[in-house]
């Protein structure tokens, strides 16, 4: 009985992203066509993930460790387990943001405008590809634009997942630009929809994300990459159940 009523409600929460995303469709056509309209589509993809969280009875609770200034210029590192992630920082995020994720998002029949317009895709498995994402993410770090990326690459096969080891890429990157890393643990939200739902159905809820303080990376070095890998990992793993 569970498991039927979590189907339905998949199929519920389904249901409100299509049609959320079908009524925003025509100003995030508009929007994405200009980087100057950037802030008016992630304000739109703000109310769009609100709106379909709202109806689906799926809630999220954001704890600071410190509050986050809205001018400053931020990467978030956040660990990933479902595809609701995406909707965590929308709601979280403010002005001119973009995410990083995997290059099969390009045929995402829901973020595939996205991610051939404000974000970035990347093939992990080609150094080129990763070397022009992040290339392309320092130019957009360095226009104001926070970047947000899931350190990991991918969500974890097995349930309950567990924290994968982290690429390299966002926290060099750190380095190199002197961006403030900002490590987000998303704590229970595989509970109420692992991965895209399609094996264990989703259910309403309330996700509780931590978001730790942000990381100064002015002082650090090249080589020092490792370090701040190690240290974020560590904070995001703390905070998971």
């Amino acid at each position: 009985m569970i498991y039927f009523l979590r189907r339905v409600h998949r199929v519920w929460f389904l249901f409100w992203i299509l049609f959320f995303f079908a009524l925003f469709y025509p100003l995030y056509y508009v929007t994405s066509r200009s980087e100057r309209y950037y802030g008016i589509l992630n304000f739109c993809r703000k109310a769009n993930s609100f709106l379909c969280s709202f109806f689906s009875g799926v809630f999220f609770s954001y704890h600071y460790e410190q509050k986050l200034d809205r001018k400053q210029t931020y990467i978030y590192c956040a660990n990933h387990t479902s595809n609701l992630d995406i909707m965590i920082f929308c709601i979280m995020g403010h002005g001119r943001y973009h995410f990083m994720g995997k290059d099969e998002l390009l045929n995402n029949p829901i973020l595939g405008i996205f991610f051939k317009t404000i974000d970035i895709s990347v093939n992990r498995d080609s150094k080129i590809s990763a070397f022009r994402a992040f290339k392309k993410a320092g130019e957009n770090l360095e226009k104001g634009m926070s970047l947000i990326i899931f350190p990991e690459g991918k969500i974890d096969d097995h349930y309950p997942p567990k924290l994968g080891e982290f690429k390299n890429g966002p926290f060099r990157l750190a380095i190199d630009k002197n961006i403030p890393l900002v490590p987000v643990s998303i704590t229970n939200v595989w509970k109420i929809n692992w991965d895209d739902g399609a094996k264990y159905g989703s259910k309403p809820g309330i996700c509780d994300i931590y978001v730790h303080k942000p990381i100064n990376t002015s002082t650090l070095k090249d080589n020092d990459s490792d370090v701040l890998k190690e240290q974020v990992y560590r904070l995001i793993d703390s905070k998971l159940v």
